[in-house]
């Protein structure tokens, strides 16, 4: 690691706070204008504006990025979100929330491209850059934290109309962002790419190991969604448990999220990164199955769920960041923002998919199997990773 990573982790980490809590508002958002007579399936569809603009600007990005350089390319998207979220407040139209999504959506691939590239220049070895990963990926789930807290404070509170007023704080600490990104020299790519160099270099990450990793990712992301976006409503409509307390037992998985994240950047030097992956993976599946058996054999609607759903948070983060720094150690540093933005891609994807499959249940009342649908398809992430690590036994230190 290089001496400057100390000295931009503060900015970085605020990258991901910012967007985290832009992109992570959208249960905050489908709860509020549940209420106001807005359709779960237009509400599932709403997540679509955020992430297809994520997978379609991913590749544009990339020759952006480039172009431009990667400090003025994060310096552009946070000044972006800082101006779309000053100005959501003041308008009431449905229509603007798909547009605001798809801004944010699209500065996102921007700016989580610039992040991992920035990071990946800057460390040379797996397990470190799993410790960089996880310590910046956990300021993500403060975000989620801080955006469910503060929100649901807001809406239970008298000021409760002059919730959307909560985004001109985002605003506020975008631009405090900008100021210290302004005041820090940052090592560019060495490398400007042409579309015939992105071309050539995407035909060469056609191969099974790469294949096989990005329907991985495909897969974290669509489990980590089915929790993001629409626990609080599965807490208020099927729990029972009004706005204000769905939103704070939310925050709960988040905050687990964030001691996983920050537990694992201390001791993943101790573990191999596959089986330190797999043991999580199985703590998720133990813990669902608990939630299963007090649902089917206790009562469905059982107070109990709103302990244990935040539980899985603890287990289902440190997936993402490792799995991601396994893979990306291996990419050739001159080659990282387009890889990064094949990432991006497949999540984005995921979680799209991930809320449409989900409003379909809310949408025709089969709120009683969200636990046993969450079970299949953590099933078939196991199963994923399973072959993954199969495929790289040979290839990368177990």
């Amino acid at each position: 690691m290089t001496s400057k990573l100390p000295n931009i982790s503060l900015p970085l980490k605020l990258t991901f706070l910012i967007f985290s809590m832009v992109l992570n508002c959208m249960g905050i958002i489908i709860l509020q204008l549940s209420e106001a007579k807005i359709t779960y399936d237009n509400l599932g569809l709403l997540e679509s504006f955020k992430d297809l603009p994520i997978a379609f600007f991913s590749l544009f990005a990339v020759n952006f990025i480039s172009r431009t350089g990667t400090k003025k390319a994060l310096i552009f998207a946070l000044a972006i979100v800082a101006i779309s979220s000053f100005i959501l407040p003041f308008v009431k139209v449905f229509w603007f929330y798909k547009l605001w999504f798809a801004i944010i959506g699209t500065c996102f691939a921007i700016g989580k491209i610039c992040v991992f590239g920035i990071i990946r220049n800057n460390i040379s070895d797996e397990k470190s850059l799993t410790k960089a990963m996880s310590s910046v990926e956990a300021s993500f789930m403060i975000g989620i934290f801080v955006v469910n807290t503060v929100f649901g404070w807001l809406i239970s509170s008298a000021y409760s109309e002059f919730w959307k007023f909560g985004f001109q704080a985002i605003s506020l600490l975008s631009i405090i962002t900008i100021y210290l990104f302004a005041r820090l020299e940052i090592s560019e790519p060495e490398k400007n790419y042409s579309k015939k160099d992105i071309l050539s270099d995407l035909s060469g990450f056609i191969n099974p190991t790469i294949i096989i990793f990005l329907a991985v990712v495909f897969s974290i992301v669509f489990v980590e969604q089915s929790f993001n976006s629409w626990l609080p409503s599965f807490y208020k409509n099927h729990l029972k448990v009004n706005s204000f307390f769905a939103l704070q037992a939310s925050s709960f998985l988040a905050l687990f999220s964030y001691i996983g994240r920050t537990l694992t950047a201390n001791i993943i030097n101790r573990f191999p990164l596959s089986k330190y992956y797999l043991a999580c993976l199985s703590c998720i599946v133990l813990t669902l199955v608990v939630i299963l058996g007090i649902q089917f054999l206790q009562s469905e609607d059982s107070k109990a769920l709103l302990f244990l759903f935040p539980v899985i948070g603890f287990f289902l983060s440190p997936l993402y960041p490792v799995i991601n720094s396994k893979m990306i150690i291996q990419v050739d540093k001159k080659k990282i923002n387009l890889f990064t933005s094949l990432i991006v891609i497949f999540s984005s994807l995921g979680s799209s998919v991930s809320s449409i499959v989900i409003s379909l249940l809310f949408e025709n009342q089969l709120l009683r199997y969200y636990p046993l649908y969450i079970l299949l398809i953590v099933s078939v992430l196991f199963t994923v990773s399973l072959i993954y690590f199969a495929l790289t036994k040979r290839t990368y230190e177990k």
